[in-house]
């Protein structure tokens, strides 16, 4: 059985990428395993534990790192996110493609432990309207939403050690342009 793909998935926050991935995610021929990060941050309201996210404390967080037991890790908007190594492990040997829904440092730090994962980033098409998403989700406040307006200006300066960059301005073109990169890759040898 072939080995699956590692596949590392970014974009600024509210830029989409859940989106895109909930409509990925059911296509058969792509076998894709999402990998559950793991966070200190709180659910949001529908969010499952074990689906969505591993909700931790922060302590269960620093034994995780202490025992190496995440591929990467990362602090984001003063929460704690990570990728189970043993999750992600298991997928790919039973040949499932496995994508990593993470943010830039965490992507580096794969990148540079996994140099054969195919990396993807997805951009908004526009500062302006990356706001008017985060703020049409109601998640956070005004103080949160210019903090994340703020890392996605300095993040877009830091993305090209990613293979592809997707934007995601009509949102059927983007689905359509992510699947047909991981196709492309499921097929070389």
């Amino acid at each position: 059985m072939k080995k699956g793909l590692l596949i590392v998935f970014s974009g600024v926050s509210g830029v989409g990428k859940g989106t895109i991935l909930s409509r990925l995610m059911p296509m058969e021929d792509l076998n894709l395993a999402y990998s559950v990060s793991m966070t200190t941050r709180k659910p949001r309201e529908g969010e499952v534990e074990g689906v969505n996210y591993f909700f931790v404390s922060k302590k269960r967080f620093i034994e995780a790192i202490k025992n190496d037991e995440l591929l990467e890790h990362a602090r984001f908007v003063g929460n704690d996110y990570g990728t189970p190594r043993e999750y992600v492990e298991t997928m790919r040997e039973q040949g499932k493609n496995v994508i990593l829904e993470i943010e830039i440092k965490g992507a580096k730090q794969i990148t540079e432990k996994c140099p054969d994962c195919l990396s993807i980033y997805i951009i908004p098409p526009s500062l302006e309207e990356l706001e008017r998403r985060l703020r049409l989700r109601g998640t956070e406040d005004d103080e949160t939403i210019m903090k994340r307006i703020s890392k996605a200006r300095k993040e877009l300066k830091d993305i090209d050690f990613y293979e592809h960059v997707v934007c995601n301005d009509d949102l059927d073109v983007a689905v359509e342009e992510v699947r047909n990169i991981i196709l492309e890759e499921m097929n070389k040898e």
